[in-house]
């Protein structure tokens, strides 16, 4: 009787232990509601972004049609500087052709000038109007616009 006595005592300690842990988390039933997650179905706007990231990143099909990808694009350090040398050249370039068709009162000034490789052109259309004309003397290619004056 002692073995049914400390089973008994034992299995009472286990329904009082669990009885406490239960009324101490506070656990409740409730009725389950169904959420949706998709936005298209109701859910969260903010799931859409998560959602489409995820199903590109899963998607493993490829275009039949698309184009192959590029080849590596990536320039040597050789290019590169060369690319920051001919930008900063065109700079300065420009800053001193700038400073040569703007007068004191930091208005345009018509007029033309000449560089080794380009023309720069302003004319006077009237009513404060210039028009900016830049030849390329290499091709012969033309840009202009158009810039009013107050």
């Amino acid at each position: 009787m002692t073995c049914r006595k400390a089973a008994l005592r034992r299995a009472t300690l286990c329904v009082l232990s669990l009885a406490c842990w239960l009324g101490i988390s506070g656990a409740q039933a409730g009725e389950l509601i169904y959420t949706p997650v998709n936005p298209s179905f109701g859910g969260s706007p903010l799931n859409g972004s998560v959602l489409l990231n995820a199903a590109q990143a899963q998607n493993k099909t490829k275009d039949p049609d698309a184009p192959p990808p590029p080849k590596s694009t990536q320039q040597t350090s050789l290019q590169q500087f060369n690319d920051i040398l001919e930008r900063s050249v065109l700079s300065r370039l420009a800053s001193a052709v700038t400073s040569n068709i703007i007068g004191p009162n930091g208005q345009l000034v018509p007029g033309t000038i000449n560089t080794g490789d380009f023309t720069v052109q302003i004319s006077d259309l009237g009513g404060g109007l210039l028009q900016v004309t830049t030849t390329d003397h290499a091709t012969g290619a033309t840009t202009s616009f158009q810039v009013g004056q107050q």
